[in-house]
């Protein structure tokens, strides 16, 4: 299938990380220019999604430069593996967690929206996790719920304007996933397997996806959820 990204400009947010790069990797075979942008990108934009004045100099770089942004993809937030699990419930790490992953994005996505809006088209995919639909790690849930009930108010405010938001969720992401997938646990996947999923759903192909959060790897096994 031809996902018609050809020409189409995407900033990929957390570009330099192991899910960022299949992302970038993944557009640019399918035509896009796909820029990576990342704290300390030595190949790319530079670009602090916890600072505002950094999330705003970086757009307005990628307009003078290409003259427009038809997607933006936020896979940026510290690994997991990064937080303190004896502060799993500590207030203050939770809400660090919050604003390193959800308010990043909602950053992100309101430097972008203006300009989409404007254009009448656009795309806005967050990847989240399927922590967010377990319990066991307040940081680990509550930073993932929040950016998919921040992506789902954004899709509602978007509607039928031309610019979709969605958010995709995997469970663990490794070069050498497991295919068994245990009782309460997600099923795990590669960076590639969850990169197509944002491929399609940046492409114009998929304009009639909005305010949706997508399992990628087998979701929550033994659970169910509308």
């Amino acid at each position: 299938m031809d996902l018609e990204l050809g020409g189409h400009v995407v900033l990929v947010v957390g570009g330099t990380g192991l899910i960022g790069r299949a992302i970038v990797e993944r557009l640019r075979e399918e035509g896009a220019t796909a820029i990576a942008a990342s704290r300390s990108a030595a190949d790319g934009l530079s670009l602090d999604a916890r600072d505002p004045d950094s999330v705003a100099a970086a757009l307005d770089q990628v307009l003078a430069q290409y003259g427009r942004l038809d997607a933006l993809v936020v896979a940026a937030a510290p690994s997991a593996r990064t937080l303190d699990p004896s502060r799993n419930a500590d207030p203050e790490q939770v809400l660090s967690a919050i604003d390193a992953k959800a308010m990043s994005f909602l950053r992100l996505a309101n430097a972008a929206l203006p300009v989409m809006n404007q254009a009448g088209y656009g795309r806005i995919v967050g990847v989240s996790g399927q922590n967010a639909f377990l319990t066991g790690n307040v940081t680990g849930s509550v930073r993932n719920a929040a950016l998919i009930i921040v992506a789902k108010n954004l899709a509602d405010a978007a509607a039928g304007s031309g610019v979709t938001v969605n958010t995709v969720n995997p469970g663990i992401v490794s070069d050498t996933p497991m295919t068994q997938v245990e009782l309460a646990r997600g099923g795990e996947s590669t960076p590639e397997q969850v990169a197509d999923v944002v491929a399609f759903l940046v492409s114009p192909r998929a304009a009639a996806i909005s305010g949706e959060s997508i399992a990628v790897g087998h979701r929550v096994r033994g659970v169910t959820s509308m």
